[in-house]
Parts: C-alpha cells; structure tokens; sequence
C-alpha cells in the first residue's frame, strides 16, 4: 500500500546537519545546554525554519516553541509532534534534535502534499528536557501540562546560581504565550527518538513502536562528616563522609539485582568538601537515579538506598540528608496512537518492533493529559549520552517516513 505522504529526505538531511553544527563539539558530538548561548543559537534557526515553512510560530513562557499548520478546522484540537533541541554535556548530536527536525519535516511535507489534514498539527520543541542544567528535567512539557507550576520552574537554578528565568530572558526567549494547554485541550502527541539503548541495533531492526516508559526515581543524598588532618587522625577516629558515600554507593549499586531484571540505578553526580589531597572529606554529595516499569520496585529501592545509607553513615560516624528530587511513575503510551504508529508502520513497510522505554521523555508528560506516543530508531551499540551516539541515516529517514504518516492519520481523525 504506497505511503499517503513522502518526505524530503534531502532537505531533512541538509537541516539535520545545519543544526548539529550549532554546538557542535570536536568529536562529532553536541554540547548544547538548555537556554545556553548554543540554545538561543538553534533556536533562533529553529524559529527561522518554522517561518520559511509558513507555519505560524508562538513561544510560550516557559520558552516552549511551537509552529502551528492550520489544517481544514483551525478550531479543533491540535495534533502535538516534536521533541528537544537542548542537550547533555558533550552528549550526541541526535538525542532530541532528531525528534524536532523530523516533526518539521513531517508537517513541512504534509503541508506541501495534497493531503490537508482535518485538524491543525503543530510542531514544538520543550525547553530543557535533559535536566542537565536546571532540575527538573522535562521542563517545558512539565508545565505545558499542568504537572509543575511555571513559577516553581521559572525559579529553578543551575550550579552558578542563574535561574530559569531569567536565562530564558537573557536568551530572548521568555514568550508571551501562556504555558498552559489550549481550550480546545489537545488531541494527541507524538515523538520520535533515539532508543538510547541496544535493542534495535542487536536485532537489526530500523524501528520501533514505544508502549510505555520507565518509572523512575531522583534522589540527592548529602552526608556531613568532620575535616581533619589526613595525617595525625587516627583510622578509627574519623568521621569521613566520603567514606560512608563510598560504602553507600558500592551498596546501591548492587541493589538493582536484588530488585527485578529490569530494575537499574545510577549514582551520576559526586561532590566532596574540601576536596583536598590531605584533608579527610567533611561532605559528599551525590544523586541517585533508580528505575523500573514497575512503580513498586522503584518505591522498595528508594526505601533500600534509604536503609544503606543509614547503615553507612552508622559505620561512620556521620550524618545525611536526602532530598527527593523528582519521581516519575511508569505509564503506558495510548493504545490509539500506537495503533496508528503501527498503521503507518505497515504502510511504509519498514520491519518494526514494539519496546519499553528506560529514559524517560517528554511524551510520559503529553500522556497525562492525552493520547501520547512514541517512535524509536536505533542507536549504534547502545550509545548515548555522549559524543559517540549515532544512527544510521537510513534508519532516520525511515523513522521519518512512518513519523509523517502517523502524524498524518492522527490529524485526519474527525475534528
């Protein structure tokens, strides 16, 4: 059965690689930290795309971007696709970029076909979805729906003590629009991604249908020992907290086998004070990331590192402090969309799979407040995170190809 819409894959290639050079690092990868002098650059040319593409663009407060194609009733409920242009430190070039730039080919290509949809579909990209620079991750779609206040993220700093806010308006990015969702609510969304796992690669499959996402847990734990001399204190008369962290740590780590198969936890940050060769350390501090598809496990673990913690801090004569970060609890994508996902699949004959998700995305977001879904295309060897993520190009383009079509059925569906 011949695809109702073809995109340029030319055109989706060139603007790909445009956009990777905007933070580009010497190693292929992308160093593009939410509402940076980077971001503000690929915003800019994002916004400018959004224009040459006769959409109609609008930016929230949050500094959400979306570009707006009409279709045949401008009043019905809009179809929602994108994803993130921000990125990890030193990360990879197709984490969330992709995701965007194939939304917009989609709706550029919808637009320029024969096909006007029944109902509009806009094309966004959600500021600070990585969680990098400012905590909570998945900013702009948190507020969008309703799950965080946008004073509360608005106020949210990075390590140098800048807020949210004011480096949205330090960007020129700080909108007019309300971050909130439109009267009308919104009919569906859908994001593509990179799996960000090896799945896809192992299989040699270029796609896959996401049925749902990791639970997940954050958690900053603080422990308050006492400095001293390195030399004259005696082993049995210190109260080290790197100690107690190490001993912690090596424990959570161990944790997830004792959990379920599926169960992962990550310590990803670790500070220590004063940080000198030959001074014990009087703090450390470090995060937590524990995940699972089942809520249950993610809530033992978070009451297991707890007791490890305690048990360590015992050993050690110290003190601790945990701050519960952000928790996210797993959830199913919409039946509906995976269905038309799985339609489109069909359509354009590309072998497909279905998988769960282990990050998590700004689509769990979308589903709290409508029928949200996601697409997957591989990630060579699993990698990602970092400046050797990669996807083979056809495997983009295909993605694209079923992504234009399922956005097309979402938007066709009565209005």
């Amino acid at each position: 059965m011949p695809a109702a819409v073809d995109i340029d894959a030319d055109r989706f290639r060139e603007r790909f690689e445009a956009y990777a050079d905007i933070g580009a690092t010497e190693n292929d990868g992308l160093h593009r930290l939410a509402l940076s002098d980077a971001d503000k650059r690929v915003r800019d040319r994002f916004v400018e795309d959004l224009e040459d593409a006769d959409l109609d663009v609008r930016v929230d407060e949050l500094g959400n971007i979306f570009g707006r194609y009409e279709g045949e009733n401008p009043a019905a409920a809009p179809v929602l696709v994108g994803s993130h242009l921000d990125s990890q430190p030193y990360g990879g070039r197709f984490d969330g970029q992709l995701g965007v730039l194939t939304a917009l080919e989609a709706v550029q290509s919808i637009a320029e076909a024969d096909v006007e949809p029944a109902r509009p579909v806009e094309v966004v990209n959600w500021t600070n979805e990585e969680g990098t620079r400012f905590q909570p991750s998945m900013m702009g779609s948190s507020g969008y729906v309703g799950f965080e206040t946008v004073e509360e993220l608005l106020a949210a700093t990075d390590r140098d003590g800048n807020a949210a806010g004011d480096e949205l308006e330090r960007i020129g990015y700080d909108g007019d629009a309300r971050c909130e969702l439109p009267e009308e609510g919104v009919h569906s969304f859908l994001e593509l991604h990179v799996e960000q796992g090896p799945v896809l690669d192992d299989r040699d499959l270029p796609l896959a249908v996401v049925d749902g996402v990791y639970g997940l847990s954050w958690l900053r734990i603080t422990i308050e020992g006492a400095a001293d001399h390195a030399g004259p204190t005696p082993m049995h008369g210190r109260e080290d907290a790197l100690a107690a962290a190490s001993d912690a740590i090596s424990e959570i780590n161990r944790l997830p086998g004792r959990l379920a198969d599926d169960a992962v936890a990550t310590v990803g940050e670790l500070d220590v004070e004063p940080n000198s060769i030959n001074v014990i350390p009087a703090r450390a501090t470090f995060t937590v990331d524990i995940r699972s598809y089942d809520d249950a496990v993610v809530d033992e673990g978070v009451e297991r590192i707890e007791r490890e913690v305690e048990a360590a801090c015992e050993r050690h004569g110290a003190d601790y402090e945990i701050d519960y970060v952000s928790r996210h609890e797993a959830m199913a994508f919409s039946e509906r969309v995976r269905d038309a996902a799985d339609r489109a699949v069909e359509t354009a004959d590309v072998p497909a799979t279905h998988l769960v998700s282990g990050a998590g995305h700004d689509a769990q977001h979308l589903q709290r407040v409508t029928d949200a879904g996601m697409l997957f295309v591989p990630s060579v060897d699993g990698r990602t995170h970092n400046e050797a993520e990669f996807t083979e190009w056809d495997d983009c383009v295909a993605g694209a190809h079923v992504f234009a079509n399922a956005t097309l059925e979402l938007a066709n569906e009565d209005a």
